[in-house]
């Protein structure tokens, strides 16, 4: 009798080991489905740093601070009481992100610089360094954010075009990064966050200037990374957010340089850009070296180009030839994305 009452007591166990199990892997799952970053970021925002807790009093310089994510970063990191250098070609936006940061934070104006800056001026990126080291004396966090989209066919667009999304979102970047790095590796310390994009991690139709660009920022800042392992505390970040609420479709480049896009987009779906600065905060505060920031279905897609390519593949070309249909008729690509059929 003893005997079969332990059998069942063990049975009971492992019953409700298995139960329990299986019911946590069911809450990972239900997790991963709806969360807006991956596992790493997910991790960090529950048990890593907080941003107020490893950003404050850092000085940051935002690129392409006027409008969509590097605003809203600014105006977080101005909450945080980080002294800021703006950087835009609009310097009047400029000056209206700079008085709504004096507004929400205790920062005073001394505590913020605009630095009008084009980055595809490259001559004038180390006047603008030295300027923002003379205001400052130091940068500690340089955010690579400046960037434009593009909207059109490959086959209709003129390659000049190229040439702009390469000089901008590439040469650019890596050109202000050429002035600030020297001044982290005399410090031993600093932090690089690039802000890149889906279009880094796989192709998507329309965009193939775009993409084109952003995968070279991977593989440069990936490769850059690995000369600095001797400074351990200068660290490389480079965050691919997915659809976010900006301009950014509608100040797309499109066939010609001189022509931008004039399709109206839907933002509904896309994530608000106050949670997608929210978890690029984050990324800095726990020094992660790579996230991916989406909304679903996106975020599952760059799972399963990273593990299963060939069905990645195959969803891609469906996806895609609704959106080139779509942007055919006059509707917004990226609604191709959640809607089931072009209207």
């Amino acid at each position: 009798m003893a005997e079969s009452a332990l059998s069942m007591d063990l049975g009971s166990c492992l019953t409700l080991l298995v139960t329990c199990s299986l019911f946590y892997f069911l809450i990972q799952f239900v997790r991963l489905i709806m969360a807006d970053s991956d596992l790493t970021l997910q991790w960090a925002a529950y048990f890593g740093h907080t941003p107020e807790s490893k950003l404050g009093g850092n000085v940051i310089w935002v690129t392409g601070a006027s409008s969509g994510i590097g605003e809203e970063l600014s105006y977080q990191l101005a909450k945080l009481g980080c002294p800021l250098i703006l950087s835009s070609r609009r310097e009047n936006e400029l000056l209206r992100v700079k008085q709504k940061c004096l507004e929400m934070s205790n920062l005073e104006d001394k505590d913020i610089l605009v630095l009008p800056l084009d980055m595809t001026q490259m001559s004038m990126h180390k006047e603008a360094t030295d300027k923002a080291l003379q205001h400052f004396g130091r940068i500690d966090i340089l955010v690579n954010n400046a960037g434009r989209s593009q909207r059109s066919l490959y086959v209709e667009t003129n390659l000049d075009v190229f040439r702009a999304l390469i000089e901008l979102n590439y040469l650019g970047t890596i050109s202000i990064t050429k002035h600030v790095l020297p001044h982290m590796i005399q410090r031993k310390r600093g932090r690089i966050i690039n802000i890149s994009s889906v279009a880094g991690l796989i192709g998507a139709p329309l965009s193939t200037g775009y993409c084109a660009s952003k995968h070279a920022l991977q593989g440069f800042f990936n490769s850059l990374r690995t000369e600095l392992t001797t400074y351990p505390d200068i660290i490389i970040s480079n965050i691919c957010p997915g659809p976010v609420q900006s301009k950014i479709v509608e100040n797309a480049i499109t066939e010609e340089c001189d022509k931008v896009s004039s399709i109206k987009t839907d933002q509904s779906h896309k994530m608000a850009t106050s949670r997608c600065a929210q978890l690029i905060l984050i990324t800095a505060a726990n020094n992660l070296k790579e996230t991916w920031i989406s909304a679903q279905p996106i975020l599952i897609i760059y799972y399963l180009w990273q593990y299963i390519p060939t069905l990645a593949w195959w969803i891609t070309a469906k996806v895609g030839e609704r959106r080139i249909k779509n942007f055919k008729s006059g509707v917004d690509a990226d609604s191709s994305y959640f809607t089931k059929k072009s209207r």
